[in-house]
């Protein structure tokens, strides 16, 4: 039987749980998915793990919450998966209960991400089924999955734990502290040499120094890490008061008549004066200065930033400034001098070439109008690769719906997750998710807000992330893609009307992504006025791929389908040709090849 066939016979709902009675039998019944936006109700409500990150021979705790109504009991069914493969399976007794907690211990191999299907079986039948990702990794910059935080104001404790809980179902393993500190070139305010309890940030907003130490805190205790935010280079306008000498700028002309400047609004508290990173007069000026945060904030690391391409500039004794050689320097004297985390802004890739050499987790890109399309955002990543040797994955930072965000309004789900399929696919990670969404440069932008739909499809979305890193960015090398279909029009680029489809490989395994741009009505990833449209469901499609050697075993998994769980699929392979039909995509579908050695 056809799988659209099967669709319209069961209905959503049928299929779904004719698929999770098959896997509870030991059946092949994974061949039978759902999309997830069924509507249905579910018993199953939420399931949460207690961190975002787990080290090697740490236990994970998950806490499963459950709608009270006509079920009153049954068994919940829990299968462990790498990738594909079967690491575990238990069953927990269930007594109706609306929350249920167990633990389990992971395998101890380090840098593994994991898939938790949960069934809740009741007599012979599945009622429900839902799904958890985890990471087993020692150090969350091999992975990184980067979040923010930009409100420091006074929030109960409540408050704090209910952003970081989110954050926490998102995977989220490392968070950068945006805008927390008091002046760029004096990040922490002093008063008789203890921190002062509250200050004003650039935007003249309130900081509570309460409210920051809690934050990181509530980090740690989910494994995150927590980042300091500051520029490399910025000082106030009076910061000569506090001992920054205007001769340790960078200046627009070689006589250092007109030093550079980054203009802020005329209510904001200064604009920012720019300093010269090679000057080690600055240099040892501020690392005194953050030595001085990290010796009263647990911060685990230095987000460092920049502001891009400044054009041609001078030092005071007239030389001209090489700031991709000087962040280089930067960033090693830094590390010398303070032995935190690196990471470091690359705006518009500008310096990522010496920024790759230098002591940073990973490198993050901030993507401006020089790589507007979404085939620029593989571009940037396979291109951060190369500048690593690769050795280091890549954030980037993808302001989404940009010019819609500057009045009240929602995010484009549809925009979004395309930008998110097309990331993560190329293997990788969007700094997005905060105590919002990021739309704008300045991250306490909160004009849009974010649509239940699309909240509940970015939880599916990190989970594959997390899931399946190890084969989206796990040593993951880019292959010639030979692949057709007889009833859908693929193309090895970006192209609107079109599947775009590229291939990796890793150790004797193809993948090929497929991401649905067929209804697209453009190609800016950032879908700046929120017009992105949803794409339509697409089933049945035939795929035939050129393989060199044979093939044991063929699956799928998506985030838009069956709670991102793998699909094996029939296939027939004869000579150098292997024919497979997906059962359906939405937005996302990564199908993968296991050959032979």
């Amino acid at each position: 039987m056809q799988m659209g066939e099967t669709w319209k016979r069961l209905g959503r709902m049928g299929v779904v749980l004719a698929a999770a009675a098959a896997v509870l039998t030991g059946c092949m019944g994974e061949k039978m998915i759902k999309p997830q936006d069924a509507g249905e109700e579910s018993i199953l409500r939420s399931v949460t793990t207690d961190k975002a990150r787990y080290a090697p021979g740490e236990d994970v705790t998950f806490r499963l919450e459950l709608a009270p109504g006509n079920v009153s009991e049954g068994k919940l069914v829990v299968q462990y998966k790498h990738l594909n493969e079967l690491v575990e399976r238990t069953e927990l007794e269930w007594n109706g209960e609306t929350a249920v907690e167990w633990q389990w211990a992971p395998p101890e191999e380090d840098y593994r991400g994991y898939l938790a299907e949960i069934y809740l079986q009741t007599g012979s039948t599945a009622a429900d089924h839902m799904n958890i990702a985890i990471d087993v990794s020692s150090d969350w910059g091999k992975f990184p999955r980067y979040g923010y935080l930009a409100d420091f104001g006074p929030m109960s404790e409540d408050e704090q734990q209910a952003v970081i809980d989110r954050l926490n179902r998102f995977h989220i393993n490392g968070v950068q502290f945006y805008d927390w500190q008091w002046k760029h070139h004096m990040p922490l305010k002093l008063e008789n040499g203890a921190p002062a309890a509250q200050w004003k940030d650039i935007a003249n907003r309130p900081v509570f120094f309460e409210t920051v130490k809690r934050y990181i805190d509530l980090a740690h205790e989910k494994n995150m890490k927590a980042m300091n935010y500051n520029l490399l280079f910025g000082a106030y306008e009076d910061a000569e008061k506090d001992g920054v000498s205007p001769a340790w700028g960078m200046f627009k002309d070689p006589l250092g008549t007109t030093q550079d400047r980054h203009p802020l609004p005329e209510d904001w508290a200064s604009d920012i004066m720019l300093m010269d990173p090679a000057n080690e007069h600055w240099k040892a000026y501020l690392f005194e200065q953050q030595q001085i945060v990290f010796e009263h904030l647990p911060f685990d690391g230095w987000h460092v930033d920049q502001l891009g391409d400044r054009g041609m500039l001078w030092n005071a004794d007239s030389e001209k400034i090489d700031l991709g050689t000087a962040y280089l320097d930067f960033l090693q004297d830094a590390k010398a001098a303070i032995d935190v985390e690196y990471v470091m802004n690359a705006v518009s890739q500008y310096g990522q070439a010496y920024i790759a050499k230098a002591p940073v987790k990973f490198l993050y890109t901030e993507v401006w109008d020089s790589h507007p399309q979404y085939k620029h955002l593989k571009d940037i990543i396979d291109q951060n690769q190369k500048f690593s040797n690769g050795e280091l994955n890549t954030v980037l930072a993808a302001y989404m719906n940009y010019d819609h965000a500057d009045s009240a309004g929602e995010f484009n789900t549809a925009g979004v997750l395309l930008t998110d399929a097309v990331i993560f696919a190329s293997g990788g990670a969007h700094i997005e998710l905060g105590e919002n969404m990021l739309a704008k440069e300045y991250f306490p932008n909160r004009n849009l807000t974010i649509p239940a739909e699309l909240e509940a499809q970015l939880i599916h979305y990190y989970d594959f992330l997390t899931a399946y890193q190890n084969l989206l960015r796990d040593s993951v090398k880019n292959a010639e893609l030979k692949a057709a279909s007889a009833n859908v029009e693929l193309s090895a680029q970006a192209e609107k009307g079109k599947v775009w489809a590229f291939a990796k490989e890793k150790e004797g395994t193809q993948i090929i992504h497929l991401i649905n741009f067929t209804d697209a009505v453009h190609m800016n990833w950032n879908d700046a006025d929120a017009t992105q449209k949803e794409p339509s469901l697409k089933e049945n499609i035939e795929i035939s791929v050129a393989v060199d050697r044979k093939a044991e075993r063929v699956w799928f998994a998506s985030p838009d389908f069956y709670n991102g769980s793998p699909v094996d699929l029939d296939f027939q392979q004869q000579g150098g040709e292997l024919k497979v039909t997906l059962p359906m995509l939405k937005y996302w579908d990564m199908l993968v090849i296991e050959c032979q050695e």
